[in-house]
Order: C-alpha cells, then structure tokens, then sequence
C-alpha cells in the first residue's frame, strides 16, 4: 500500500481487526521512510459496478462518493454512525446482487431514498432535494405533500 504522504510503496501493517460488523477489515499501517500513520479499510467487492449517469457517461461505481452523499444528508440527525455504515453496506451489496455490472444512477438514488425513508425522514427530504433538483421552495412543498397526502389535502375528512 502506497503511502499517502511520501509516496513509499513499502508501507508495513501494524493492526487488523474486523470493523463495520465483520464486513471490513481495519488496518493501522506505518510507513518507515516518513513514520506516517494511516488507516485503510478492506471490504469484500463482488463486481466491479459501473453507474450510468443521466448524461449518458459511464464512471466507476464509487463507495466513498455514496457514504459521502448519504452523510451529508444525515448530518446532525441523531442515527448512529454503526448504523450509517450498516446502510451502505447494505446498498452496496444490493447492487452488488442485481447481476448487472452496469447500474443507471436513477435506481441508484431510488434505492439510497428508499433506505433513507425507512430511517429519517428529514435526510429523505435532504437527499431528495439534491437527487430530484429541486429549484425553489414549492418543490419542498410538493414533496413533502407526497409524504403526507391526507394533511396536503384540507378538503378530505379526518380519518378516525
């Protein structure tokens, strides 16, 4: 493993140990030529995906990219960070499963929003603003409309 601060490729491991659950391996690993310290992370990859954007470009599935957007849509909601991992796990070996190694960027967001929903609302509604493209504040209002059908419709009776 290249070092991230010099460039050593003979970088020595220090630590292993099982992390998010036994899905990964966390690994302490020292570089002798500067004495940096880092961490690296080792998951099992069943395929390579790649995600068709809308665009119509073609890049590598990226693990990283989709934590990034799903942290960034919890971001100070109160959903623990074991659990976050466990969901992006789960995603990912979704996908993994599906059989394609081509995956649209649309069924991607579907199923980060489909999971998102089950967890928080408000990083549902997060994440869907990002993932729909909502312009102005009459998208949030839509959208949440969505979530809540009977409040978004005065006209209709209450339900006993």
């Amino acid at each position: 493993m290249r070092c991230p601060f010099c460039g050593n490729v003979d970088t020595q491991v220090k630590d292993s140990r099982p992390a998010e659950d036994h899905v990964a391996i966390r690994r302490r690993r020292f570089c002798p030529a500067c004495g940096g310290r880092f961490t690296t992370y080792e998951r099992v990859q069943l395929r390579d995906l790649v995600v068709l954007k809308r665009s119509g470009r073609r890049e590598d599935f990226d693990r990283d990219k989709l934590a990034r957007s799903i942290r960034i849509a919890l971001q100070k909601r109160p959903v623990e960070p074991e659990r976050v991992e466990q969901m992006i796990s789960g995603i990912v070996r979704r996908l993994e499963s599906t059989g394609d190694t081509d995956i649209a960027s649309e069924t991607i967001g579907a199923i980060v929003m489909e999971t998102l929903a089950r967890i928080d609302t408000v990083a549902y509604v997060r994440f869907a603003s990002v993932y729909k493209n909502f312009q102005e504040a009459g998208d949030f209002e839509e959208f949440v409309a969505e979530l809540r059908p009977h409040a978004a419709d005065p006209s209709r009776p209450p339900e006993d």
